[in-house]
């Protein structure tokens, strides 16, 4: 039996289920939300059910968008043969850093909402990749840059979709090591990304 009441453990329960959210700070936002105003309450609620309803996936890229096709595909400033294949869309926060600067990033990007892993029962069909390999096979792209995390899923993930894509008439790339090993692509800083993107190499 909880020794909450039933709305306050039910509350607890859902927050928990977030990311890098335990049961300690789970309860810590509980009782902030209880202890707020009920306008508060209201905006907090409103704006988990407004992102629900009014944002997708970019039936292109897969990136999280409110209009679709999203802006990074639409756009007449971006060379849409060029494409960086990221694991989520918080890595193209850390690309586009990158893209003020001498050299940076000027392409499109492919998300894949996640990475192999067989430990997690995670396998090939279970990444977005459908659309990218579609647009491989008729010809629409020169250049696809893997820009999965340097973690062991990241590489493998790299290794398969270089595999899946060889033999078509594109160059395939691996950013390079500027992206610390075991760490996360979204905490790449500006120098650091503009180093990996400049230093890709083939594979």
């Amino acid at each position: 039996m909880s020794r909450y009441a039933e709305p306050m453990a039910r509350l607890i329960e859902e927050l928990k289920k977030l990311p890098g959210v335990g049961t300690k700070s789970a309860q810590r936002f509980a009782f902030h939300i209880l202890r707020s105003t009920d306008e508060d309450a209201a905006a907090l609620a409103e704006a988990v059910r407004g992102l629900k309803a009014s944002l997708r996936l970019c039936s292109i890229c897969n990136n999280v968008t409110d209009v679709d096709p999203c802006a990074y595909c639409t756009s007449p400033t971006r060379n849409q043969r060029l494409v960086c294949v990221v694991e989520e869309p918080t890595s193209i926060a850390a690309v586009e850093r990158a893209r003020g600067s001498q050299g940076g990033y000027q392409g499109v990007y492919h998300v894949l909402h996640g990475t192999l892993s067989p430990l997690h029962g995670v396998g090939p069909d279970q990444l977005r990749t459908g659309t990218l390999i579609a647009r491989v096979e008729r010809g629409e792209l020169d250049e696809v840059i893997l820009a999965t995390s340097p973690t062991l899923e990241g590489e493998a993930t790299a290794n398969w979709l270089a595999g899946a894509l060889r033999g078509y008439q594109v160059r395939i790339t691996r950013i390079a090591t500027g992206v610390p090993a075991g760490s996360d692509i979204e905490y790449a800083d500006e120098v650091t990304m503009a180093s990996a993107m400049e230093g890709r190499r083939e594979v």
